[in-house]
């Protein structure tokens, strides 16, 4: 059954979903570092799945997969109870679902104006709607069942990984090794990144997806300025403008590099930005919501970028 977050007077939702960002963060856990793998023959994605197949956007890839990692889901699956039903299959008595939500537009009218096209703006209404890991539903048809994670990943002698390196180039930005940081500056509209020879073998992840991961989250601080996504936060959100900047590179990169099926390897300046993180998600229970849709905003900007050439 869907409802309205803003009438739900059992729960505010914001506040909820804020609340379990923040306590994975408290410790230590980044809800959007999950490495899961697709129960379907979708080669390449990572992300969670309706169960048609199409990956899920923005604030609900982070629901879903801090929900799979507490409940120790190892399906990226999810449907609805109706959406079992209609494949003959059942959710088993006691699961609890998943709420997660969607954005329906609707228009906003100043009544003191006349009506026309100045006087009126489309805004989201989030819709809550309950959903359920296919770990949790029994009699589905066969090719729900688990299988191999799909192995597309092809890295040449020097390290390099093939598709990430073709969806870098592809976006056109100015990229340059040198030094030892990693950055964007805004300034020369260029990003610096250390030589690849630097990054090392980690217990979590290759060099290569050391390097793409720090790579992808300076391409997503690239696409910022005005001609690209004006992501300009600095106006509106004054002192909390640089944390929420970097949540928005962070989280980000997690998506791409979910669709380039690369392990996401912290970087080494991670674990300074939490305090900042906590500090944004406590003072404000819609910036996450807020903050995963620029994300996602970036990462469809840079796939559109990526296949146009």
């Amino acid at each position: 059954m869907t409802q309205s977050i803003s009438t739900n007077p059992r729960a505010d939702f914001y506040q909820r979903i804020t609340d379990s960002i923040l306590r994975d963060l408290e410790q230590g856990t980044r809800p959007w570092t999950k490495p899961w793998t697709t129960t379907l023959s979708t080669p390449g994605v990572i992300r969670p799945l309706r169960h048609d197949g199409t990956p899920y956007r923005g604030i609900n890839v982070l629901i879903l997969w801090s929900q799979a990692s507490d409940q120790g889901f190892t399906s990226s699956t999810w449907m609805t109870y109706r959406q079992a039903q209609s494949l003959g299959a059942q959710v088993r008595k006691g699961e609890r679902g998943t709420t997660i939500v969607y954005a329906k537009p609707i228009q906003l009218i100043n009544e003191d104006a006349a009506i026309d096209e100045e006087n009126t703006r489309t805004v989201p209404l989030l819709k809550a709607y309950t959903v359920f890991n296919i770990d949790q539903i029994d009699g589905l048809p066969v090719h729900y069942a688990p299988q191999p994670a799909p192995q597309t990943m092809t890295i040449d002698v020097s390290g390099r990984i093939d598709h990430a390196d073709a969806f870098v180039a592809a976006t056109g930005a100015n990229i340059q090794h040198r030094g030892n940081r990693a950055c964007y500056i805004p300034s020369v509209d260029r990003i610096e990144m250390p030589p690849y020879a630097q990054f090392r073998d980690t217990p979590t992840s290759t060099a290569a997806e050391g390097y793409y991961a720090t790579l992808l989250h300076e391409l997503v601080h690239w696409t910022s300025p005005a001609h690209r996504c004006n992501r300009d936060l600095g106006k509106r959100l004054a002192d909390h403008a640089y944390a929420r900047e970097e949540l928005v590179a962070e989280i980000g990169a997690a998506f791409l590099c979910a669709d380039l099926n690369i392990a996401l390897e912290p970087r080494p300046d991670h674990a300074a930005y939490i305090a900042t993180w906590l500090t944004v998600l406590k003072t404000d229970k819609r910036a996450i919501f807020n903050v995963a849709a620029l994300a996602q905003k970036a990462v469809d900007w840079l796939l559109e970028k990526s296949s146009a050439t």
